[in-house]
C-alpha cells in the first residue's frame, strides 16, 4: 500500500474525511433513544439491511479507504498521517469483522454467501515526522509493521506473491474451519442404554430394525424397531461422552471417530503451512513462527520453545503421579488384565475420581448455574469493579440475527455508554461451533468531545434442555463465560485513541491475560455466594461445594497443564523452521505426544486437523501459557484479598484495560503488579511462573523460578 500511496497526489482535509463517521448512532458517546430506533442493519449498520448490502458495504469501505490514501499522499503533519491510517484499519475492520461474525453465527445462507465474498474482497483490496503522543509513536510504528507483513515495502514482483499468499492463506483456513464443522463424524451405538441419561439430550435418537437392518426415526416404531444414539463427535459432544460413558467400546469408537475427521484437512493444512512458511522466507525469516511474533512480548520462536521445554520438565514429575493414580483406578475396577491407560479412558476416570474424592454430583452443582444468574454474575462484575451498570437494551428492527440475541450496553454514571456487547448464548445448526468473542467495532478518540464507542459478541453454544425450560451450565461452562467476558471487557472498558489498538488488538501472547484474570471470579466463593443460586428453591450455593468443585479441578492440574504444553509445542514445531524435504505432520505430531505428554498416540487420529488455534493462533498458542501464568501473578498480588473491591476494579481498569495495546505489554504488567510479573531471556520476555506453580502445587519441582 506505501507504494499505491506514493502515487497519489490529492489532499482532501481531514475533517471532512472523518465528518461520515461521526454520527452513526451506534458509537456516539451521547444517550441514544433506543425506544424509537428506526430500522438498521445487521449489528446497527444500515448497509446490511439484506445480504447484498454487503457489497455496498465493501465498496463502500474501498472508497473510502482510497480517500484516505489520497490524503495521506498529500503529506499533512505526522499525526494526521496515523490519524488517516487508522481510520483506514478502522473502515476495512468495520467490514472484516461483521463479516466474520456473519459467516459464523447467521443463520440465513444468504448473508452468510455475501459476507464472505465481502470478506474476499476486502482481503484482494488491501493486498493490491514529529508525532505528538507516546500512543501515536506506537500506532506509527505497529502499522508500518502491519502493512510491512503484507509486502508493501517490497519490489512489485515479490509483491505480488505475498498478496496470492495471503489470499491462499485465508482462503485455506476458511475451508480448514468448513470442513471442521461439516464433517465432525460420527457414531451410531445401540442399543440406547449404553448412553449416560444425563447426556442423551446432547444425542440424536435413532431406530432399526431387529435384523439389524439401521435407519433413523421418522415417526412412529413397532416392537420391530430398537433405539439407540447417534454421537456427533464434535468436541464438545465428543468430551461428555468421553467423561461420563461408563462402556468402553462406546468411548473408543467416539474417541477415534472424533480425533480422525476431518480427512480433508490434511491437505489443507499442508498447504497452510506450506503458504505461510513461503511467505515468511519472502519477508526475510526463517519461518512463520519468527514472522508473526516480531511485536509479541516472547520475540523469537527460541524463546518460546526454551520456556516451554523448561514447564514440560517442571510438570513432568506430577503429571506422570496423576497419570498413575488414574492407570491404578482402571487396575482396580477392572482387574490387571487392564495393563494400559487409553486414551478414551482418561477423562472417564478422572472423572470417577473426582466424584469420589469431592463428592461431586453433575446435575447437584449445574443446578445453582442457571444461565439467568451465570447473566447477574457478570452484571455483579461490572458494578462491582467499575461502578457501572451492564443491562439489556433494545435493538433496531433489522439490527439481530437471530431471535435469541440480546444487546447489552455498560453505562457508567459519570462517564455514559461505555460500549455494546452481543450474547449469542446458544446452539444451533449451521453456527460456530466453539466459544468466542467477535469483535464489530474498534473503540477511538474522534474528537475531543467524541470517542466511537466499543461493540463486541460474544458466541457461546450452552445446550437448551429437552426436559427444562431453564438452561444450566456445570463449572467449566461458566469459567468459558467468565473467560469471554474478560476478552469482552478488555475491549469495552479500553479507550485508546487508535481502534489499532482498541481493546484486545494487543500483542498475541498478552491478549489472553484478562480473559485468564476473570476466570479466577468464576472460582472464588466470595464472587460466587452473590448470584450462583439454587435454580428453583433459591438456596445460595454452598461453601462446601465451592471448594469441591476447586479440588477437582486442581487434582489433575499438572496433567492438564502438560496438555497444553504440549498443544503449544505442536504449533511451533508446525509453524517453526523446516528441514527441506517431504514433512509428515502426524508423524509430528505422534513423536511430540509421547515427548510431552503420558497419553498414549493411537494410529490413525489426528488431533491437529480441528485444532482450529493453529488458523487463529498460528505459531501464537503459546499465548494461554503465557496469560495464565501472569493471570495468577496478578490475582495473587491484585485481586485475591478482595476480588469485588471497587479499588481493585479501578486498578484493573486504569492501569491494564483502558489501555489496550496503546502501552507495552510489559509496562503495563509491571505498573499492575510490580517487577516480579516477568522475566527477560534472550532478548525477549517469558513471564515469572512462580505464582502459577505454587498455585497448582508444583513449584518444588524445578529451580527455575529464580532464573533471570
Amino acid at each position: 500500500m506505501w507504494n499505491f500511496i506514493r502515487k497519489r497526489g490529492t489532499n482532501i482535509h481531514m475533517k471532512r474525511l472523518l465528518e461520515p463517521f461521526r454520527n452513526h448512532r451506534h458509537f456516539r458517546t451521547h444517550a441514544v433513544d433506543r425506544q424509537n430506533a428506526s430500522p438498521t442493519g445487521l449489528y446497527g449498520f444500515d448497509h446490511l439491511k439484506s445480504p447484498e448490502g454487503f457489497q455496498r458495504f465493501a465498496d463502500d469501505a474501498i472508497e473510502r479507504s482510497v480517500e484516505l490514501v489520497d490524503y495521506i499522499s498529500g503529506m499533512p503533519s505526522s499525526v494526521e498521517i496515523i490519524r488517516a491510517m487508522d481510520e483506514i484499519s478502522d473502515t476495512v475492520c468495520s467490514v472484516v469483522d461483521s463479516a466474520e461474525l456473519c459467516r459464523q453465527t447467521h443463520p440465513a445462507r444468504g448473508f452468510v454467501e455475501e459476507a464472505n465474498k465481502a470478506s474476499m474482497r476486502i482481503n484482494e483490496y488491501l493486498h493490491d515526522g514529529n508525532l505528538l503522543t507516546a500512543e501515536a509513536h506506537r500506532a506509527a510504528h505497529h502499522l508500518r509493521i502491519d502493512f510491512e507483513k503484507g509486502g508493501i515495502h517490497l519490489p512489485s514482483g515479490k509483491l505480488d506473491r505475498v498478496n496470492q499468499l495471503n489470499l491462499n492463506s485465508l482462503e485455506l483456513c476458511r475451508e480448514y474451519g468448513e470442513n471442521i464443522m461439516n464433517d465432525p463424524g460420527h457414531v451410531d451405538v445401540f442399543p440406547a442404554s449404553c448412553i449416560p441419561r444425563q447426556i442423551q439430550h446432547h444425542l440424536k435418537p435413532i431406530y432399526r430394525l431387529t435384523s439389524g437392518v439401521s435407519k433413523e426415526s421418522l415417526g412412529s416404531f413397532d416392537d420391530k424397531q430398537e433405539k439407540g444414539f447417534r454421537i456427533i463427535t464434535e468436541p464438545r459432544t465428543l468430551s461428555s461422552v468421553l467423561q461420563w460413558t461408563t462402556d468402553e467400546q462406546v468411548r473408543k469408537m467416539a474417541y477415534l471417530k472424533g480425533n480422525s475427521v476431518p480427512h480433508a484437512n490434511h491437505k489443507v493444512l499442508d498447504e497452510l503451512i506450506d503458504s505461510r512458511q513461503e511467505l515468511a522466507q519472502i519477508m526475510g525469516r526463517k519461518s512463520y513462527a519468527e514472522f508473526v511474533m516480531q511485536l509479541n512480548m516472547a520475540s523469537s520462536p527460541e524463546v518460546v520453545v526454551s520456556f516451554l521445554l523448561e514447564m514440560s520438565n517442571m510438570v513432568k514429575t506430577k503429571a506422570d503421579e496423576e497419570f498413575k493414580t488414574i492407570r491404578n483406578l482402571k487396575r482396580d475396577i477392572c482387574g490387571q488384565r487392564c495393563v494400559d491407560l487409553e486414551p478414551w479412558d482418561e477423562a472417564y476416570y478422572q472423572t470417577m475420581l473426582n466424584s469420589s474424592v469431592y463428592d461431586l454430583d453433575s446435575s447437584v452443582v449445574a443446578s445453582y448455574f442457571s444461565l439467568p444468574q451465570c447473566i447477574e454474575g457478570l452484571k455483579l462484575l461490572v458494578k462491582s469493579l467499575f461502578g457501572a451498570k451492564f443491562d439489556s437494551v433494545p435493538m433496531a428492527p433489522g439490527e439481530s440475527w437471530h431471535p435469541d440475541v440480546l444487546k447489552m450496553c455498560i453505562h457508567h454514571p459519570e462517564e455514559g455508554d461505555l460500549g455494546y456487547l452481543y450474547l449469542d448464548l446458544f446452539a444451533r445448526k449451521g453456527k460456530y461451533p466453539g466459544c468466542a468473542t467477535f469483535a464489530i467495532k474498534g473503540g477511538r478518540k474522534i474528537s475531543d468531545t467524541e470517542y466511537q464507542l466499543p461493540v463486541m459478541a460474544l458466541v457461546f453454544n450452552f445446550s437448551r434442555s429437552r426436559d427444562s425450560s431453564i438452561v444450566r451450565l456445570n463449572h467449566g461452562e461458566l469459567e468459558t463465560l467468565f473467560h469471554e467476558f474478560g476478552h469482552a471487557l478488555h475491549a469495552l472498558l479500553s479507550r485508546t485513541d487508535y481502534q489499532h489498538f482498541s481493546g484486545t488488538r494487543v500483542a498475541l501472547d498478552f491478549a489472553e491475560t484478562p480473559s485468564n484474570l476473570f476466570e479466577y471470579y468464576a472460582r472464588d466463593y466470595r464472587v460466587l455466594r452473590k448470584f450462583a443460586k439454587h435454580y428453583s428453591t433459591g438456596e445460595v450455593i454452598p461453601e462446601k461445594l465451592v471448594k469441591s468443585l476447586n479440588g477437582a479441578r486442581n487434582m489433575f492440574a499438572a496433567t492438564e497443564l502438560q496438555r497444553q504444553i504440549f498443544y503449544a509445542l505442536v504449533d511451533q514445531t508446525l509453524f517453526g523452521e523446516h528441514v527441506s524435504g517431504p514433512r509428515d505432520t502426524s508423524s509430528i505430531v505422534a513423536d511430540l505426544k509421547r515427548q510431552h505428554s503420558n497419553e498414549k498416540h493411537v494410529e490413525g487420529t489426528h488431533m491437529h486437523l480441528r485444532f482450529s488455534h493453529f488458523l487463529t493462533y498460528g505459531a501464537g498458542y503459546y499465548s494461554y501459557l503465557y496469560a495464565k501464568c501472569f493471570a495468577a501473578t496478578i490475582w495473587k498480588k491484585l485481586c485475591q484479598e478482595d476480588p469485588l473491591s471497587p479499588t481493585t476494579g479501578t486498578l484493573l481498569r486504569t492501569k491494564l484495560l483502558q489501555h489496550g495495546g496503546a502501552k507495552e505489554p510489559a509496562d503495563l504488567l509491571t505498573d499492575l503488579a510490580g517487577d516480579g510479573i516477568i522475566r527477560y531471556r534472550n532478548g525477549g520476555i517469558v513471564p515469572d511462573v512462580s505464582s502459577c506453580l505454587e498455585e497448582l502445587e508444583l513449584s518444588d519441582n524445578g529451580s527455575w523460578l529464580t532464573c533471570k
